[in-house]
């Protein structure tokens, strides 16, 4: 490929870049590698690589190391080349910029500082793993990293368990088989699963199966790679409207609104809003 080198228009921009294959990176993001005043990574080695694949030179041109260890002190100087009138290129290690990645500070600064931010956008693990997981897209919620320690995973799981939509991880290879344990536990063995491992590359695989059976298959087996975990939002629990009005009404006998709905969620596994609003609608009839 052959990048236009254009003078770019002050202010930040966010690169995306290849989570895998290198050629997946975009023509417009090559083009704003090779124009920029300066650039900074999250590792400046891999981007480097990227750019000696793609025939880019960095001449004479700054580069900088920005990550999560160094931000503090790192970001006074970019903002000042900023401030300079600099067209500043921050790519991630892989993937999108300020998708869990350091890039989020810096992005927030420069945009508080009245400077333009200008994305441009490209490959995402979590978008990457949603097109092949086989799992409902309409609607996900991101989680990042659950935490390390068994006790704290399970108290984040729990509070997504009613999340109305698919769940989406970053995990790491060492604790994915701990990690489906705690959330088969947490939301139950037979919620449907993904592991989605080493996208765009060549050992490419995506394993679905039960969160119980899925995590038997990754104890099973050395994991290796860079991994995403998808995670079906829960299913709707068979009560009839009937049936739950009778519990709602028993339970409103024996205590207040917010009492009654606590209990009957618990029971059903229904959402404690739903059962909330019913248990006031029944309370103000009476």
């Amino acid at each position: 490929m052959n990048p236009q080198i254009n003078r770019l228009q002050p202010g930040l921009y966010l690169i995306a870049t290849p989570i895998g294959t290198a050629r997946d990176i975009t023509l417009r993001a090559l083009d704003i590698l090779a124009s920029a005043d300066v650039l900074a990574a999250e590792d400046t080695r891999s981007l480097r690589k990227l750019m000696d694949i793609h025939g880019i030179a960095l001449n004479d041109r700054p580069m900088f190391s920005y990550h999560d260890h160094n931000g503090n002190q790192v970001r006074p100087r970019l903002m000042a080349l900023l401030d300079e009138g600099k067209a500043v290129a921050y790519a991630s290690e892989a993937g999108t910029p300020m998708v869990a990645d350091p890039g989020f500070d810096l992005a927030r600064a420069a945009r508080d500082a009245g400077h333009a931010v200008v994305s441009a956008p490209g490959p995402s693990a979590v978008v990457t793993a949603l097109t092949v997981g086989g799992l409902p897209t309409d609607r996900f919620f991101f989680n990042g990293f659950l935490p390390n320690s068994s006790g704290q995973r399970k108290t984040a799981l729990r509070a997504l368990k009613e999340v109305p939509g698919t769940l989406v991880f970053y995990e790491s290879p060492k604790r994915i088989t701990a990690m489906l344990r705690d959330a088969a536990e947490v939301l139950g063995p037979g919620r449907e699963a993904a592991v989605c491992r080493e996208l765009t590359k060549k050992f490419e695989e995506v394993i679905r199966a039960p969160l119980s059976e899925l995590a038997e298959i990754c104890d099973a087996r050395a994991m290796k790679g860079e991994i995403v975990v998808l995670i079906d939002r829960p299913g709707l629990p068979d009560v009839s409207e009937q049936d739950l009005e009778t519990l709602v009404r028993q339970a409103l006998s024996e205590g207040s609104v917010r009492d009654a709905a606590d209990k009957v969620a618990e029971r059903t596994g229904l959402p404690r809003r739903q059962v909330y609003q019913l248990a006031l609608k029944l309370d103000r009839d009476e």
